[in-house]
């Protein structure tokens, strides 16, 4: 388990009582919330992680040891540096930011999970805006401990190298995928994401990346108030195709990404790789209201 801090639900009510104008869903003033803060990871794929000549974390990471176990303390560190071109970037965009503080708060009722995602607007860097139509999208993948070392390096086995947006990518269609991933073999990550253009996807990534087929999804809202942007997810227990069952008592691989200033592929903000729990202990855990 790792050491993230958590507000608690008292303190910052004031703070956290946004979402709760819409009618479904927890008083998420009386939800903690747990503080990630995503960072902007370069041209990190996983087979830079665990080349050990290359990142010194990857001996840890044979050895069994997590990289938020590592790095969850140095995220925005982490972030300045590749944002600004210093390391693993080699084209850095105009005024990108390197880090973004974000507010998790996670209930469920029984049935359903609900996700709120909560953080400030950083300044616009003014760079060419890659997604037109989207300012900002989220996105989270839930991992039942089915795919070798994703409770270690959590989404990063999603990423590789010859990806699009990649450096070294020749296929400007490759989407993310996990190595020998596939459904049937339960060798994947569910993917929900929300767009500020008002889009809501249910997918998952196994040999590919899907952004359909998922039943378990059902609401995604996000709105901007000031420069503070607030989402929030309601997804089933279960679903259909691509979907990770939840159970109360049950733990999984918990990560998320922010498209922050119109970006596109990899030019997003990613958390480190958590857990999720219902009802018990875990890096975010959602009890039942």
């Amino acid at each position: 388990m790792h050491s993230i801090p958590r507000i608690a639900s008292l303190a910052a009510a004031a703070l956290l009582a946004t979402g709760s104008a819409w009618a479904s869903g927890p008083d998420w003033s009386k939800v903690a919330a747990t503080k990630i803060t995503v960072f902007y990871p370069g041209a990190a794929p996983m087979e830079w992680i665990s080349k050990g000549t290359e990142h010194g974390g990857a001996r840890a990471l044979r050895k069994g040891e997590s990289c938020a176990s590592c790095h969850h303390a140095e995220t925005a560190d982490m972030g300045k540096k590749m944002a600004s071109g210093q390391k693993l970037e080699p084209k850095p965009l105009k005024g990108k930011a390197g880090s973004i503080p974000v507010n998790v708060q996670a209930a469920h009722d029984g049935s359903n999970l609900y996700l709120r995602f909560s953080w400030k607007q950083p300044p616009s860097g003014g760079g060419d805006k890659m997604d037109k139509d989207n300012a900002v999208k989220l996105a989270f993948m839930l991992e039942d401990n089915k795919v070798p070392q994703a409770n270690l390096s959590g989404c990063w086995e999603t990423c590789h190298i010859d990806a699009r947006t990649m450096p070294e990518a020749s296929d400007d269609k490759k989407t993310k995928y996990v190595k020998d991933g596939s459904l049937a073999s339960g060798k994947f990550y569910d993917l929900l994401q929300w767009t500020s253009k008002g889009g809501k996807s249910d997918g998952y990534v196994a040999d590919k990346r899907v952004m359909e087929g998922g039943k378990a999804l059902v609401e995604a809202k996000g709105e901007k108030k000031g420069d503070e942007w607030v989402v929030v997810f309601t997804r089933k227990f279960s679903g259909g195709e691509g979907d990770v069952a939840l159970a109360a008592g049950k733990s999984v691989n918990f990560g998320f990404a922010i498209h922050d200033d119109h970006a596109i592929g990899r030019f997003h903000h990613v958390s480190l790789g958590y857990t999720l729990g219902l009802d018990t202990k875990a890096d975010i855990t959602a009890a039942k209201f």
